[in-house]
């Protein structure tokens, strides 16, 4: 039995440059990860099943992400060992912190890892993009700037922050987000450096506002202490800080149904902190 971390992410800047002909948007965005994390526990199988023994309500197992980079994994290294997956599941669905593609990550990662499947990080990220496109960041492990649909992964150091997070108690589709007709997509690509050095801003965030008070009113309501924004395409909302308690007071006045917690950004993924370890 191993235990392994599914780590939160922030968008700290979205920006859209253009959508292409097959439907996927081109981008510009700085990952941070968050020390907040899903736990994911494997145990070893002789047989070739794999299997979730902690289902996610409302999923399909066959759609879950989890399955899927388990059974992908296993299918292109023709593994013949197996798998019993259980997972504590502590972020938000739908919240744009990269749930789904995180565990995803966790799980080629640590099977490649528990299966002694060989692969590399490259072949892993490879893989990963298959599953979805922030999928890689999480197997890079380390903070970075990514353009393309999300996966040519610069490594950054931005400030490690402490952040309040705050999910408003709705979903957001990313779908219905990225296919909106008004969606700004048409932000010019500049340098890391011009970026690093602009207000930070997520392309998204006017949209969501539009179509989703609860948001609006999150944002306007975080802005009143610290700069406040939007990860991903939403729904959670995230304030920034200097010091745990700056934040942690922040957290005693969001307002009612939503739900929020405070974690310090980290450059280096706890995913990766792990795996370090048990090489």
């Amino acid at each position: 039995m191993t235990q392994w971390p599914s780590p939160a992410k922030l968008n700290l800047f979205l920006y859209i440059n253009n959508r292409r002909s097959d439907g996927y948007h081109e981008l510009e965005t700085l990952f941070q990860f968050l020390d907040y994390s899903d736990i994911l526990t494997f145990h070893l199988r002789q047989d070739q099943q794999i299997r979730l023994l902690t289902p996610i309500p409302g999923i399909a197992e066959q759609d879950n992400l989890i399955v899927r980079a388990a059974k992908l994994l296993q299918t292109m290294t023709n593994c013949q060992l197996g798998i019993d997956i259980t997972v504590k599941k502590i972020l938000p669905m739908g919240g744009g912190l990269g749930g789904g593609s995180s565990n995803a990550a966790t799980v080629l990662v640590a099977l490649n890892h528990i299966w002694q499947c060989g692969l590399t990080e490259e072949e892993l990220m490879v893989l990963g993009v298959r599953l979805g496109a922030d999928v890689p960041v999480f197997i890079f492990g380390h903070s970075a700037y990514a353009q393309g649909i999300g996966e040519k992964l610069t490594p950054v150091n931005p400030p490690e922050k402490w952040y309040l997070v705050v999910h408003p108690g709705i979903n957001v589709s990313t779908a219905k987000i990225f296919s909106d007709p008004e969606l700004k997509r048409d932000s010019p690509k500049l340098t890391l450096n011009d970026r690093l050095a602009m207000p930070f801003a997520n392309d998204c965030q006017f949209i969501v506002q539009k179509r989703y008070a609860k948001v609006e009113q999150l944002i306007y309501r975080l802005l009143k202490y610290s700069s406040a924004r939007l990860t991903g395409t939403g729904a959670c909302v995230f304030a920034e800080f200097d010091t745990e308690h700056a934040a942690r007071q922040v957290l005693n006045h969001i307002p009612k149904g939503s739900h929020g917690f405070v974690a310090r950004g980290v450059n280096t993924s706890p995913l990766m902190r792990v795996f370090r370890n048990v090489n």
